[in-house]
């Protein structure tokens, strides 16, 4: 029995397999490359270690990729088999059932099995992350700031994890609108684990959502250790920048981030995509031609629309195939979505509401048929967190309703939204807001000036 890096217990009997273990957090917490060859090499040094097995299973579930759900069942039903065999810990035990807890159709389940393991040691970073990461999925901000603020206090300055820790609860207190301590944190966080690209892209998100553009860019430029090492993480990183680009006004740069980083790789990831659709998404609403980039995103949304395993991936899919104007595919898909809204798992209410509405509202939207896209949105609007990521991932679909507000008229209810969607900001009016505030007063002049006619 030894200690690993996070000083909980583990049933590993090889010093060469420990290494291979710790190599596998640390990956893990930095996103970094070098995760799933760590474990590859621990399960060949410990084929019967139950947690490896585990952990295999709920990364393949966190990819929303029908596929890997197989995958998912042969890790889980292999750490069952080692946890008979073996001589597991507690932590081991629960991670295993948080495995079958997923597969069951209950992530929120699997969140808690988590939540146990840190209660035996609050010293466990990996546990946190991975409970951080499903709750993300989950779309809950608060679970993911108490979460990580219950563990914060076992994570002093000599523990070799605190950065990681740091950027976790920087991301969570962003999420929560509690920007200024998230800046800081993360900030700190990156004085502890340089390349801890999720804290810096949660000091990016601080930027993103209070309007200062120039801070965020010199952030990301000037910390390139942070998020060179990383998987496809780095792409998202390019998206943020993208993003606060956009947001100058520089869309000459925005389209060459688009080209040559964030789609590089033509992935059909839905993380990757999601980085791609939705940033089409805001240029097209700016009134800029991208050109055939939408043929394709529509290529790959057509082959992976019958995934079905999570709403926030299907309702991306949506954008890129009703901004490429399949019309058949994205019926098929709103249909789809549908059809798994009537089951009785934790995802299936989540198709239900939002997934549902906002589906039939981007067709709606694509269409022209403006009313009938804003009725639709607007109804799950208070529901759009449910599909998960982040307030800046969302965000685009917050934008598409706005717009059709907009362009249906709904002067009143679509500048509600807008305020809200500044308040959330704490007053910071980015060059979206603005012109739509612009445009919805001269909306009021025009009726004003016909009706004194």
């Amino acid at each position: 029995m030894f200690t690993d890096i996070c000083t909980s217990e583990v049933s590993l009997t090889n010093p060469k397999a420990l290494s291979e273990w710790n190599g596998v957090v640390l990956g893990v917490l930095a996103h970094g490359q070098s995760a799933p060859v760590h474990l590859g090499r621990l399960l060949e040094l410990e084929p019967g270690f139950a947690m490896g097995h585990a952990l295999k299973g709920l990364s393949a579930l966190m990819l929303a990729r029908r596929e890997m759900v197989p995958v998912a069942k042969e890790a889980s039903a292999t750490a069952q088999a080692a946890l008979a065999a073996g001589a597991p810990t507690a932590r081991e035990r629960l991670w295993c059932a948080a495995l079958q807890d997923w597969l069951d159709g209950v992530p929120s389940s699997a969140i808690e099995r988590m939540e146990a393991a840190l209660r035996l040691n609050r010293a466990d970073t990996i546990s946190m992350k991975l409970s951080h990461g499903i709750r993300f999925i989950l779309g809950d901000a608060a679970g993911m700031r108490s979460s990580v603020e219950a563990v914060l206090p076992a994570h002093g300055p000599d523990h070799p994890l605190r950065g990681y820790v740091l950027g976790c609860l920087a991301f969570a207190m962003e999420e929560t609108g509690a920007y200024d301590a998230a800046e800081k944190l993360g900030l700190e966080g990156l004085a502890y684990a340089p390349d801890d690209a999720w804290g810096l892209h949660a000091v990016a998100h601080v930027y993103d959502m209070t309007h200062r553009t120039a801070n965020g860019i010199a952030l990301i430029d000037s910390n390139h250790a942070a998020w060179d090492h990383c998987n496809n993480f780095r792409f998202h990183v390019w998206w943020h920048k993208a993003l606060l680009h956009l947001d100058e006004g520089d869309v000459s740069t925005v389209l060459a981030l688009y080209d040559d980083k964030i789609r590089s790789d033509k992935t059909d990831d839905y993380r990757d995509f999601s980085n791609a659709s939705s940033l089409l998404v805001r240029l097209e609403l700016e009134g800029i031609d991208i050109g055939d980039r939408w043929a394709e995103l529509a290529d790959l949304a057509e082959t992976r629309s019958a995934d079905g395993c999570l709403t926030f991936a299907d309702l991306h899919y949506m954008l890129a195939l009703t901004g490429d104007k399949r019309e058949d595919a994205a019926a098929r898909l709103t249909a789809r979505i549908a059809q798994d809204a009537r089951g009785a798992t934790e995802a299936a209410r989540v198709m239900s509401e939002p997934g549902v509405a906002v589906s039939q509202g981007l067709s709606a939207f694509s269409d022209g048929r403006y009313k009938a896209a804003f009725a639709h949105l607007h109804s799950v609007h208070p529901r759009f967190s449910a599909m998960g990521g982040s307030h800046a991932q969302r965000d685009v679909f917050e934008r598409v309703t706005i717009e059709a507000g907009l362009r249906a008229g709904a002067l009143s209810a679509t500048r509600a939204l807008l305020e809200k969607r500044i308040a959330q900001r704490k007053g910071a009016v980015d060059a979206f807001a603005e012109t739509r505030l612009n445009k919805i007063d001269e909306a009021w002049s025009l009726r004003a000036s016909v009706a004194a006619e």
